[in-house]
C-alpha cells in the first residue's frame, strides 16, 4: 500500500472515530439530561392530530429530509418543509393540528426566524434538535432536544459530519421509538413499501407458492417410480407425501435418491425412502424469511401448509423471480 493509500485509510479512521464518539455522547445524554426531552417529544408528535413536519435547512436540511422520509414510511405521517423557503409560501402546508421539528445545530439561522413566529401565532407544538439550548431555536421550542457539544470530523471542525450524524440519529432514535409504541409491525411497513427489493421481501409465501395441481404429492404407499414421475413432471426437484388424512408427513427430494440408490430403487415405497417431518412453512410466512429458512436449510423447495396440510409450494426460483433473493 503506498503512502497515500495510507493516508487516506488512516483519515477515514479518524473521521469514524470522530462520528462515533459524537453518536456515544448523544447515547450517554439519553441516559441523564436529553432523557426527559426526548420521552416529551415522543408523546408530543405521538398525540398530534395532524403530521409531523420536519424542517431545517443546509446539512440540517438534507438530514431532515431523510428523518422525515423514515418517519413516515414507519407509520408516523411526516414530510419537510424547508426552512426558508417556508417564508415564501411554504407556511401554509403547516396546520394548527401539526408539530414541527427544527433541526438546526447552532438554533440561529435566520430564516427559523418566521417559522418560528409562524409556529408561536398559530399555536403550533414546536421541537427543537439543536446543540444549544440557549439559541433563539431553542428557547422558542415547547420541547428542546439539546445534543451535547462534539467535534466535527473535519479536521478544521467546520465541516457538518459528527453533527450530521448526530442529528440523523436522534430522529432516527425518534422514529423507531415511535414505531415500537405503535406496535407498527412489518405487516403494516409491507403496506407502505410494495415496491423494490424491500417490497419483494414483504411479499407472502400465499403470494409467490405455486398452489392446486402444480404441487407435487403422493400418498403414502406409493412407488417411488410413480413419485419419480410425480417429481419430475412438476419440477419443483421434490415429492411431498401424504397420510391417509391428507397431512403433509415426508418428502422425497433428489438427494433421497442419491442416498438410497440400489438396484430396486423404483420399486421400492416412498415409506422407505422420504424424509420424515419435513421442514414446510405457512402461508403467511414473510418471503424474506422462507427466503432465510431455504438458504440455512440449504434447501430449494418448501411447501406450504395450513393445518398439515398441502396448500402450495415454493421454489428458490420463485423468490429470485420476484426479486427477494
Amino acid at each position: 500500500m503506498t503512502d497515500q493509500a495510507t493516508d487516506a485509510i488512516a483519515s477515514a479512521l479518524r473521521t469514524l472515530e470522530a462520528e462515533e464518539s459524537g453518536v456515544n455522547a448523544l447515547a450517554a445524554a439519553l441516559k441523564s439530561d436529553l432523557g426527559p426531552a426526548f420521552i416529551a417529544a415522543v408523546n408530543l408528535i405521538n398525540n398530534a392530530k395532524g403530521r409531523l413536519i420536519v424542517t431545517g435547512l443546509g446539512k440540517s436540511g438534507h438530514i431532515g429530509r431523510k428523518v422525515a422520509a423514515t418517519f413516515a414510511s414507519t407509520g408516523t405521517p411526516a414530510f419537510f418543509v424547508h426552512a426558508a423557503e417556508a417564508s415564501h409560501g411554504d407556511l401554509g402546508m403547516i396546520t394548527a393540528d401539526d408539530v414541527i421539528l427544527a433541526m438546526s445545530w447552532s438554533g440561529e439561522q435566520p430564516e427559523m426566524k418566521n417559522l418560528i413566529t409562524y409556529a408561536k401565532r398559530f399555536k403550533i407544538a414546536l421541537i427543537a434538535m439543536s446543540a444549544d439550548g440557549e439559541s433563539t431555536l431553542g428557547q422558542a421550542a415547547d420541547v428542546s432536544l439539546i445534543l451535547p457539544k462534539a467535534r466535527e470530523a473535519c479536521p478544521h471542525n467546520l465541516a457538518p459530519t459528527t453533527s450530521s450524524v448526530m442529528l440523523l440519529s436522534l430522529g432516527d432514535a425518534l422514529a423507531i421509538a415511535l414505531l415500537e409504541g405503535r406496535g407498527f409491525t412489518s405487516i403494516d411497513f409491507s403496506v407502505l413499501h410494495p415496491g423494490g427489493k424491500l417490497g419483494a421481501m414483504l411479499k407472502f409465501a400465499r403470494d409467490l407458492m405455486h398452489s392446486g395441481e402444480a404441487i407435487p404429492l403422493k400418498p403414502l404407499g406409493t412407488k417411488m417410480s410413480d413419485a419419480l414421475v410425480e417429481m419430475s413432471s412438476k419440477g419443483f426437484g421434490c415429492v411431498g407425501i401424504t397420510d391417509p388424512r391428507g397431512q403433509v408427513v415426508g418428502i422425497v427430494t433428489d438427494g433421497d435418491l442419491r442416498r438410497h440408490m440400489r438396484a430396486d430403487l423404483m420399486t421400492a415405497l416412498v415409506d422407505e425412502v422420504m424424509t420424515k417431518n419435513p421442514k414446510t412453512i405457512s402461508p403467511s410466512l414473510l418471503a424474506s424469511e422462507t427466503l432465510e429458512i431455504l438458504n440455512s436449510s440449504k434447501i430449494t423447495a418448501l411447501i406450504v401448509t395450513e393445518a398439515k396440510k398441502p396448500v402450495g409450494i415454493v421454489h428458490l426460483h420463485d423468490l429470485l423471480r420476484a426479486g427477494v433473493a
